[in-house]
């Protein structure tokens, strides 16, 4: 007989643990590893078969790349190089979320979106406009695509991002880079389909007249660009909005606890959750600091890391001389997408003009495909079928059917074709990469309005000194019902077409020396602005307050512009404070001391959006318990037919309507003895609101709820203790809606950049997050913090730090 040691069992046992901790160490040494070898090779010389000439990918201190070629197509190979290196799972991400072809990649949670999308058909769409490319920009994709498989080929291992998912990259075709235009498509024009839908749900509840009154086409907040300013006075409100008594709002609103800012306050999200908030504007010769003409732009964006931008500088030789091209690019396109080429200098902000028509059809009950066309006949509509692979699951087949009109779509039982100007052939092309070679404004008018992108306005600035605006990408000839309802079939006979450049709205050196846009109603002149229409414009009090800066001044520096870009002054909501005010008189706050501090503290209040500010704070949650007084159970309802909808959807002109409101006392709930009775209701709602959690109002910070929120897409799907490595810090923001400075936790500047045209030294740039979205390199949040506090830091990039050559083959190194 053999005796066990008593102490074997528990030798045992440490021995498992220490084999299981050795096993742990062991695989996370390896994920280590992996997640090391990911990293991009940034120095040194490379074997590159795609190249003619060798070519330089330079990185600065902050990570910026400088493309140095001999010719085009190299430049465009190194690009592409250079965005696989460091961006390439952003570039996958944004290609298949334009194609709907996201579940092959993570798996049946995608579905959902992909359905959503994939009715678009935009692969097949990109096909067809690739074949139709000029050879010169097939040729100049080729290039970039081949780059970019070098690229991703040249890293010692996957990178990250698909080692986390078990699924290899797939190659990049030069066809995606059209992809990546749709997806901007989708991200910036796709709001409207819910804005067409929010007004018929409007239409189908409420009164002829109360609907116009609710959806206003013009406000006193308008700046024109066609017009210098001019003292503007709200305009009497209309007699339906100020007769009516909904009966939504009879119902007492209880408080809501304030966290992040809603998600509705950022109106018009499309398939990426954008919102109205760009900027762009120029100054002349005249009124710029040396005599010199300046851009500047801030593009806002949904924030996420990677930024959807990536600094890039182009150097190569071309027909007219050596050229520079810097500003920021879109990984997944080999061109600069805004800023200067040492000739012109240029920016964007989306348009909000209307592009999308829905058409209200009658289908036949027997038969799904057939539907009642224009002239009251059955007509059938083709059919695609759609193969959604899907990761870890059997493919969705998804029937996809096609009208004159284009595709269509069910939602809550009625269906629709959807007419958009994304559908024509040369909706998406590389025509921008032509701005690399415009010398004057008017040369980079004409590159634009023959662009393939989503429509924007832009502003651009010449080395003379001149400055213009238009529109870039296609705008279309005709749009069915202006005011944005969904039209019947027998209404529907305006073919879809592009306007001709030579037809498009265009201002070229305006007299008072100064252009602005913010994504409000461009032009005072009716017939001119209808053919850009209005698919959701701002209400235009930032693009007032931008208007009124660059009025202020006589001459302005590239620091004097950044400082209009960082302005968190909330003039918008001057019109509540002196309402609160005057309401909060001695007998309100007596007895009541939160009133009183609530008085105390918007008495005292700067007048800004600052991270401090309590009377801000207040100011903001007083607003936003109004809005639920009078379009809180309206939202409920919209929501009950769709969840997408609501009456912000439905007009983007809501803070005019509200104002209009309270300066009649209308509106005025059953609930409420007064008008008096009902705003101390709605302050003492918004001061429960902002201090659920019991602290004094003092203590309340508008930057506790305006909190940055930027992180990785994989962030939220890993353990807790990874997610910081993969995440901005979560730190107070100023600004907010309706304001120069527009921010939200995980929406607002996308970049911001001053430059004038020859003088790109004195520019200047930031940018939130990095050049590289691996959470290793040291380029991933390198920059980042000069963006978050406002810091000029310098346009162009710095001194090589890195230096990475392409060498050709066969070049005997």
């Amino acid at each position: 007989m053999k005796f066990r040691s008593p102490q074997r069992p528990a030798r045992l046992a440490l021995l498992t643990v220490a084999a299981v901790l050795v096993l742990g160490i062991a695989t996370i040494a390896a994920a280590w590893l992996t997640l090391r070898a990911s990293l991009p090779r940034v120095d040194g010389e490379l074997g590159a078969s795609g190249t003619a000439q060798p070519a330089t990918i330079a990185r600065d201190a902050q990570g910026s790349v400088t493309i140095r070629a001999a010719n085009r197509a190299d430049a465009a190979y190194a690009t592409g190089f250079a965005h696989a290196q460091d961006r390439y799972f952003q570039m996958d991400l944004v290609r298949r979320s334009a194609a709907g072809e996201l579940a092959a990649l993570v798996g049946e949670a995608a579905v959902p979106l992909d359905r959503r999308v994939r009715v678009h058909r935009f692969r097949a769409r990109a096909e067809q406009a690739y074949a139709a490319l000029p050879p010169a920009h097939r040729a100049l994709l080729e290039r970039y695509a081949d780059g970019v498989n070098a690229g991703l080929a040249a890293l010692g291992a996957r990178p990250f991002e698909y080692f986390l998912l078990g699924a290899p990259p797939q190659p990049w075709r030069p066809v995606d880079t059209l992809l990546a235009i749709y997806a901007m498509y989708l991200d910036l024009q796709g709001g409207e389909l819910l804005r067409v839908r929010s007004r018929e749900a409007l239409r189908d509840l409420l009164p002829a007249p109360l609907l116009a009154a609710l959806l206003p086409t013009r406000s006193h907040w308008d700046a024109p660009l066609d017009r210098p300013p001019f003292p503007a006075q709200p305009a009497a409100p209309d007699t339906a909005l100020v007769d009516a008594h909904p009966d939504w709002i009879d119902a007492p609103r209880a408080p809501r606890t304030r966290g992040a800012i809603p998600a509705e306050l950022m109106v018009d999200a499309g398939t990426t959750s954008s919102a109205l908030g760009s900027n762009g504007w120029a100054v002349d010769a005249r009124h710029g600091a040396g005599g010199r003409a300046l851009v500047a732009n801030d593009m806002h964006l949904g924030l996420r890391l990677p930024n959807v931008w990536y600094r890039l500088t182009l150097e190569f030789p071309s027909a007219s001389g050596p050229r520079r091209i810097s500003g920021v690019s879109l990984p997944g396109a080999p061109i600069v997408v805004a800023g200067s080429n040492g000739d012109v200098a240029w920016g964007f902000t989306n348009s909000y003009g209307h592009f999308i028509d829905l058409v209200r059809l009658e289908p036949d009950a027997a038969d799904p495909s057939r539907y009642r066309g224009p002239a009251g006949t059955w007509e059938t509509a083709p059919e695609t079928m759609e193969r959604i692979d899907v990761k870890g699951a059997g493919p969705v087949m998804l029937p996809v059917r096609e009208t004159p009109w284009g595709p269509l779509r069910q939602a809550n039982g009625k269906v629709y074709a959807i007419r958009w100007i994304a559908y024509l052939p040369d909706a998406a092309n590389v025509g921008l990469a032509d701005m690399e070679e415009a010398h004057d404004v008017e040369q980079a008018m004409h590159v634009a309005q023959t662009a393939g992108i989503p429509t924007q306005n832009l502003v651009v600035a010449d080395r003379r000194g001149d400055i213009g605006w238009t529109l870039a990408g296609p705008l279309p000839t005709a749009t069915l019902d202006p005011l944005g309802f969904p039209v019947e079939a027998d209404h529907a006979a305006a073919a879809l077409a592009r306007l001709a450049p030579a037809d498009y709205p265009a201002i070229v050196a305006p007299a008072y020396g100064r252009l602005w846009t913010a994504n409000s109603t461009q032009l005072a002149n009716e017939a001119t602005q209808r053919r850009i229409g209005d698919g959701g414009a701002d209400v235009g009090a930032r693009g007032t307050q931008i208007r009124d800066a660059l009025f202020a001044g006589e001459r302005f520096s590239e620091r004097d512009l950044l400082a209009i870009q960082l302005d968190d002054r909330a003039s918008w909501i001057a019109f509540l404070r002196e309402q609160a005010l005057a309401e909060l008189d001695d007998t309100a706050v007596a007895s009541h001391p939160r009133r009183a501090a609530f008085r105390r503290i918007v008495q005292s209040w700067s007048g800004r959006a600052d991270t401090g500010s309590a009377g801000y704070a207040l100011l903001r949650a007083y607003h936003d318990a109004l809005y639920d007084a009078w379009f809180g159970a309206l939202d409920e309802r919209l929501a009950a037919i769709d969840g997408g909808l609501s009456m912000r959807r439905a007009s983007s002109r809501v803070l005019a309507t509200m104002e209009s409101l309270m300066r009649v006392r209308a509106w005025k709930p059953a609930y409420a003895a007064d008008w008096h009775a009902f705003m101390l209701e709605r302050i003492d709602t918004a001061i429960a609101s902002v201090s659920a959690d019991g602290r004094p109002l003092d203590e309340i910070r508008w930057g506790d709820r305006n909190r940055l929120a930027m992180e990785h897409p994989l962030a939220r799907v890993l353990p807790a203790a990874v997610r910081p490595w993969l995440s901005a810090p979560a730190r107070p923001m100023p600004g907010d809606i309706h304001m120069p400075r527009i921010q939200g936790p995980s929406f607002g500047a996308s970049e911001r950049f001053v430059v004038s045209p020859g003088h790109e030294e004195h520019g200047l740039m930031e940018m939130p997050g990095g050049a590289s979205g691996h959470p290793l390199s040291p380029f991933f949040l390198a920059g980042h913090s000069a963006w978050t506090d406002g810091k000029a830091t310098p346009f162009l990039p710095g001194p090589d730090v890195h230096r990475l050559t392409l060498l050709p083959a066969g070049s005997g190194h």
